[in-house]
C-alpha cells in the first residue's frame, strides 16, 4: 500500500468515527493527535482539514450528484470516501481527478460493499466531469 493510500485510509478512519459519533471531524482529529494515534501523515491531516474546511459544499455536490441516493442512505465508508475524493477532484492541485477516482475506487473495493466500487466511480466521475477545480483551501 502506497504511503498517500495509507494516508487516505487514516483520513477516512477519521472522518468516519466523526461521522458516526455526531462529533465535529477536527475535534476527532485533534483528539487522535492528543492521544498518539494516526494519524501522523501530513496528508492525513491535509484531507481531514480540508474536507472539514469544506463538507457542505462536498455535502451538496454529493447529494447532488448520486443519483438516487441520499447521503443519510449511503453505507458511512462510502459517503466519506466521497468526501476525501470529491476534496482531491475540486481542491488539490497535485491530484489528477483519475487517481482520485482510483484511489476511493480501491479503498472502497476492501473496505466497503460490493457494489461501492461502481458507486463511487460513478459519483465521483460525474461531479469531474461537471464541476470545475476549486484548488484553494
Amino acid at each position: 500500500m502506497t504511503a498517500r493510500r495509507r494516508a487516505r485510509q487514516r483520513a477516512l478512519d477519521v472522518l468516519y468515527e466523526a461521522d458516526l459519533r455526531n462529533q465535529d471531524i477536527l475535534e476527532v482529529l485533534r483528539n487522535r493527535i492528543a492521544r498518539g494515534d494516526a494519524p501522523t501523515s501530513p496528508y492525513t491531516i491535509q484531507l481531514v482539514e480540508g474536507v472539514a474546511a469544506h463538507v457542505t459544499r462536498i455535502d451538496e455536490l454529493i447529494s447532488r450528484y448520486a443519483e438516487g441516493w441520499t447521503l443519510e442512505r449511503m453505507p458511512p465508508v462510502d459517503r466519506n470516501l466521497a468526501r476525501i475524493g470529491v476534496f482531491e477532484l475540486l481542491w488539490q492541485d497535485d491530484i489528477d481527478p483519475p487517481v482520485a477516482i482510483t484511489e476511493a475506487v480501491e479503498l472502497a473495493r476492501t473496505l466497503s460493499t460490493e457494489d461501492s466500487p461502481r458507486f463511487l466511480n460513478g459519483v465521483l466521475g460525474r461531479i469531474a466531469d461537471s464541476v470545475p477545480p476549486q484548488k484553494t483551501t
